[in-house]
């Protein structure tokens, strides 16, 4: 069995906080690392281009270690390229000069390395920017000229730090398609830090999920978002989740809630989580009677419009369960009209059995 193309031990200790993690990726395989904010996710992708040093760990790009206690090999000699929320393209440069400073910088001759800037301009759909400077380039076009320009030296690994977040909705879908195709066709090995669960399952391979500098939960991006293990995967999945331990007809919570369920791959004793989809949630001004065997109080944090949908967003009421907390619900907006929503009311959300499962949390 081969080695893997990128290993990677990383140990970072800070006064409030630790980031201890290990991972892998093949060559070619794109893998997204999503987590809150202060999870780690931008202190890992400094330690991996070289900005910062770790306190302990090995990081091994193909058969170079270029990281280890002892040895730091710095960025422009790290073989990483990165691509970040924001182009940051040489003002001074046109999109061509821009694309072959990279080879240039690695001494390819200079007529290389324009025909190798004017290959990945063509590849990115901007061929005919090649002699605009950066402030006659829209931020779509900005950032198709950095996908350009991080490719350029032919780096052994990608990164890629929420490269679709400072793109409007216009210019966000045709980047995330431009950047599958490419990336492909260069067979690039890639770290995707992102918040976007489309751009995970449009982009990546495999899935790593940090929590407080852990990683909590990973592999393969359908999977993992499809049954997601932590509270922020399920978010961003746009899926409810409520953490306990395995009962023999569904999950019992930390406070004593019984959560109803059909357990799928969990043994009675296990902690385990229960996940429903917030379509599945039926929403109610007074306590429902009948069928839903879950049935709970929360109070309404927040309406938010969601195309044909209006997702409403739980809190706890005093009292009642506290894991309610940022459960979601689906309505629709005559549904909000004829309850008369508004942000601290108290409703029921109601989830029958049927429409959750239960499986193991780890």
């Amino acid at each position: 069995m081969t080695d893997p193309w990128l290993s990677a031990r990383v140990l970072v200790r800070r006064p409030a906080f630790t980031l201890d993690v290990e991972f892998t990726a093949e060559h070619g395989e794109v893998v997204a690392v999503i987590g809150p904010n202060g999870a780690g996710k931008s202190t890992l992708l400094g330690v991996l281009a070289g900005l910062l040093v770790p306190d302990g760990g090995e990081i091994r790009l193909g058969d170079r270690v270029v990281t280890a206690p002892g040895l730091h090999v710095p960025p422009h000699r790290r073989g990483v390229g990165l691509l970040a929320q924001q182009a940051m393209l040489f003002p001074h440069l046109t999109a061509l000069a821009n694309v072959a400073f990279g080879p240039r910088a690695h001494g390819v001759p200079r007529a290389a390395a324009e025909a190798r800037a004017r290959e990945l301009l063509a590849a990115v759909d901007a061929a005919d920017l090649a002699h605009r400077r950066p402030a006659r380039m829209s931020g779509g076009q900005q950032q198709r000229v950095a996908l350009a320009r991080a490719l350029a030296p032919r780096p052994e690994l990608l990164l890629l730090d929420e490269p679709l977040a400072a793109l409007d909705v216009d210019a966000a879908p045709a980047m995330r398609s431009l950047l599958r195709r490419l990336v492909r066709a260069e067979r690039q090995t890639a770290l995707l830090v992102t918040h976007d669960a489309l751009d995970a399952l449009v982009l990546a391979d495999r899935v790593v999920v940090l929590t407080d500098g852990r990683i909590v939960e990973q592999g393969p991006t359908r999977e993992v978002l499809a049954r997601p293990r932590s509270a922020f995967t399920a978010r961003i999945a746009g899926l409810d989740l409520v953490p306990g331990v395995a009962l023999a007809d569904g999950l019992r919570t930390a406070d004593g809630t019984t959560v109803a369920g059909r357990l799928d791959g969990v043994a009675v004793g296990e902690p385990a989580v229960a996940v429903f989809p917030p379509a599945a949630v039926s929403v109610f001004a007074q306590e429902p009677k009948g069928s839903p065997r879950n049935v709970f109080p929360v109070r309404l944090a927040a309406i938010e419009p969601r195309g044909d949908v209006v997702r409403l967003r739980a809190s706890a009421v005093p009292g009642g369960p506290g894991w309610v907390d940022g459960l979601a619900a689906d309505v629709t907006p005559a549904a909000v009209a004829d309850l008369g929503l508004e942000p601290g009311m108290v409703l029921w959300f109601a989830v029958k059995a049927a429409e959750t499962a239960v499986y193991p949390a780890r």
